[in-house]
């Protein structure tokens, strides 16, 4: 059997494309893979916010588009990238959620810093609303500017001296074995609470192909499908858009059967996060009644943060966003994120 993987062609995207192929030739040895690379939007812009480009869609929608016009069977993508407000391509699902990475993100620096013992107006690189809003609440007298290409130039820039620390999701860096060689804070929940999905592959595929179903299946990790279904479903009922710093972390413990899920909403002025939580014992009844119960307390979780005001706060977050994107800021090297 042949199958056609579509991926970026980054060097983290195709080693997440490599770690697959080679768990799915651990239980059929005889499976013959190919790689279609596809360089997305998202990849080739690289000196601006991807709010300002769209959002994270951009590195998934042409890949997507290779497999539903069947120039590919299946798709890797990172899951955090996969807009959780937006429906697949027709016909298309995530079929398979493999094991989890840690979705935490890391502060790298030269010598090991922690966030507490950076200097004030150190400048911090990272693409994300998400993080410089939750960084900020704690650290308000640090500089956060935009840092955009793979992780092999983000490190170089940390290195020569572009910037004093960098924030990276962990996952990334121990996928392509550079966790351990880079001095590096785990960055804790209650600090920066990671993106919906983050630490997560998802394969996305014909939702029609049973054969793909089946050699799929021992990829199949029931505590990383049941968290970030939770998760996915919190978002999707903010209904934030990519210029809105939203988080969410979901933990399941299969000892208990208990799933625990935290959210936030963060503004971009004085600091201000809206923050819910929840847990739901899901039972021992069939995996779709485990599924509907991790739904259900995403959704019970975003009518938390509505409640508290979080529709207004995004509808404020994204007009400053919109502000500062046209005042020029929050663009690499033209400057810092500067916020109304």
């Amino acid at each position: 059997m042949k199958v056609r993987i579509a991926t970026r062609g980054s060097e983290l995207a195709l080693t997440q494309v490599r770690l697959v192929s080679a768990a799915l030739r651990a239980h059929t040895p005889d499976l013959e893979v190919e790689e279609v690379p596809v360089s997305t939007r998202g990849d080739r812009v690289t000196d601006r916010p991807l709010a300002a480009l769209g959002g994270k869609g951009l590195f998934v929608s042409e890949v997507e588009a290779m497999v539903a016009t069947g120039q590919a069977d299946l798709a890797v993508h990172s899951l955090k990238d996969v807009p959780g407000d937006v429906e697949l391509a027709e016909g298309m699902e995530l079929v398979c959620i493999p094991a989890r990475e840690s979705p935490f993100d890391v502060l790298l620096t030269r010598d090991g810093r922690s966030l507490g013992e950076l200097r004030s107006g150190a400048r911090v690189g990272t693409t994300s609303l998400r993080r410089v809003a939750q960084l900020a609440a704690v650290r308000g007298d640090l500089v956060f500017d935009t840092l955009r290409g793979n992780v092999g130039t983000r490190l170089s820039r940390l290195h020569e001296g572009a910037f004093d620390a960098i924030v990276l999701a962990a996952a990334g860096l121990s996928r392509l074995g550079l966790l351990e060689r880079e001095p590096h804070v785990v960055l804790d929940a209650d600090v920066c609470l990671p993106a919906v999905g983050q630490g997560t592959l998802a394969i996305e595929a014909a939702g029609a192909r049973d054969d793909l179903r089946r050699l799929l299946a021992p990829l199949e990790d029931r505590s990383a499908r049941i968290e970030t279904t939770a998760e996915r479903a919190m978002l999707k009922r903010l209904e934030g858009s990519c210029r809105v710093p939203i988080a969410g972390h979901a933990r399941f413990d299969a000892a208990s059967g208990r799933v625990a899920i935290e959210g936030r909403v963060a503004g971009l002025r004085d600091g201000r996060l809206l923050c819910a939580g929840g847990d739901r014992y899901l039972g021992a009844g069939a995996p779709d009644d485990a599924l509907r119960a991790a739904h259900a307390l995403g959704v019970e979780v975003a009518d938390a943060l509505l409640a508290q005001g979080a529709r207004s706060l995004m509808r404020e977050v994204e007009a400053d966003v919109l502000r500062s994107e046209l005042a020029g800021n929050g663009g690499g090297d033209r400057g810092p994120y500067r916020w109304p």
